[in-house]
């Protein structure tokens, strides 16, 4: 089983790609932190992230773990991840929070085999009630996922922008030489 992930800053196409993977058939894992958001709105917390990141961020790896442990179970040859579990971190890095050891020891230890990032993308950005960023704070967040992930020594490999069709087939061409 193949755990690939697709992340990037917000606004950089990531549910759209995963959702035409999984249209194709692919197995694909959510985003979560729109659910987590949604779940704290109705307990009267407008923005849980902004009002307390270390239980946003908490909740955040908790639920990123459980879907990395569910891929193993799944009967398929990949599954796409709509972020990983060291965005987690890479968030706390750009809004300067301290996270506890733990949240490293949990990216260690749960490994993808492949990282797809999306570089910002002006043209397509908008925000929503989820998506409080600005495009430059989007460009920030981008960074932070880079350097993120390159201190857990993972190859990166960026995805170009374009149209949605060439970059799945990037995607798939990259996964393929990969197999």
């Amino acid at each position: 089983m193949r755990k690939i992930v697709i992340t990037g800053g917000p606004g950089t196409g990531k549910t759209s790609i995963i959702t035409s993977l999984e249209s194709k058939g692919y197995t694909c894992m959510p985003e979560i932190s729109r659910q987590i958001t949604l779940e704290a709105r109705e307990q009267g917390i407008d923005q849980l992230f902004l009002e307390d990141p270390m239980l946003f961020s908490n909740k955040l790896l908790e639920g990123r773990k459980k879907q990395f442990l569910e891929t193993s179970r799944l009967n398929a040859t990949a599954v796409f991840l709509d972020r990983g579990l060291p965005d987690v971190l890479a968030y706390m890095d750009y809004i300067g929070d301290v996270y506890p050891q733990e949240f490293v020891e949990t990216c260690r230890i749960h490994r993808y085999d492949q990282v797809f990032l999306l570089p910002p993308w002006k043209e397509i950005y908008t925000e929503d009630n989820e998506r409080y960023e600005s495009f430059e704070q989007a460009t920030l967040i981008y960074k932070a996922l880079k350097e993120t992930y390159l201190s857990f020594n993972y190859e990166l490999i960026e995805v170009p922008i374009g149209k949605l069709e060439n970059r799945i087939d990037f995607i798939m061409n990259s996964y393929h030489k990969n197999e």
